[in-house]
């Protein structure tokens, strides 16, 4: 598909927004494949609009840019979305939920804290050691966190309701017009056994019914890849094929 395709980008074209492609790259979901990337700014007039209407057309931003995986002969990404309204808790979730019944969501400023910033380094360090973020400085954490043109909204996970509690999961997510979307999540390693990435998604999905918000966008899912199978098992879960949205077949998984 190409981007002039999708309805929703075609009034944006006319703004003369510019888009640029990345050089290829290993992919990091598929061995032996190459990945690129078209992408933007989106510290434009109207970041929050042109924000919007990109993420419905399969976007993702990182910091300032909004971008996109355009492989050649390959469509495996697929943008994903969960609808508030058809979700239902199944045995597995509600399990899930009781695991962590005792860590209580804050929103937070896009601020970017020492304290977070630790527990960050002890994701990476116990999950991801040798991925491209196990050397995140201090500095690029800020800019993860601050370099946000459009809104966004730190969610800390603490253990009660007391502010001084230990520190023990963080979600970054942006506030769209008709929905959450989850940037980046983390949490305290030694919280391992019970699933807490699993409960972030739900804990967002319920904070997205309560605000009458009718999706959360959960970024890509890549059949095949085993670090992206876990999205494909919150049902129903939309996929973006070309311009149209998408509910995806048990088969597919």
């Amino acid at each position: 598909m190409k981007i002039s395709d999708s309805p929703s980008v075609q009034g944006i074209l006319k703004r003369q927004i510019r888009f640029y492609l990345t050089n290829h790259s290993p992919c990091p979901y598929l061995p032996g494949q190459t990945e690129r990337k078209v992408f933007t700014n989106l510290d434009v007039e109207d970041s929050e609009g042109l924000h919007d209407a990109l993420t419905h057309s399969g976007f993702r931003r990182s910091q300032n840019i909004a971008y996109r995986p355009s492989c050649e002969g390959c469509r495996a990404c697929k943008a994903t979305r969960v609808p508030i309204s058809d979700f239902k808790h199944s045995k597995r979730w509600k399990r899930v939920w009781k695991k962590n019944a005792n860590l209580v969501r804050t929103a937070r400023p896009p601020v970017a804290t020492r304290e977070q910033y630790r527990l960050l380094m002890d994701y990476l360090t116990s999950r991801h050691a040798n991925g491209g973020m196990s050397d995140m400085a201090l500095a690029d954490y800020v800019a993860m966190v601050e370099g946000s043109p459009v809104p966004s909204v730190i969610f800390e996970y603490r253990e009660g309701h007391d502010d001084d509690a230990p520190l023990k999961a963080v979600a970054i997510a942006d506030v769209l017009r008709d929905g959450l979307s989850m940037v980046y999540s983390y949490f305290d390693p030694d919280l391992a056994g019970q699933s807490v990435g699993s409960f972030l998604i739900l804990d967002h999905i319920e904070h997205a019914r309560f605000l009458g918000l009718p999706y959360v966008y959960l970024g890509y899912w890549v059949k095949g890849s085993e670090k992206m199978n876990y999205k494909a098992d919150f049902r129903p879960l939309e996929v973006l094929d070309g311009d149209t949205w998408r509910v995806i077949q048990d088969v597919e998984k």
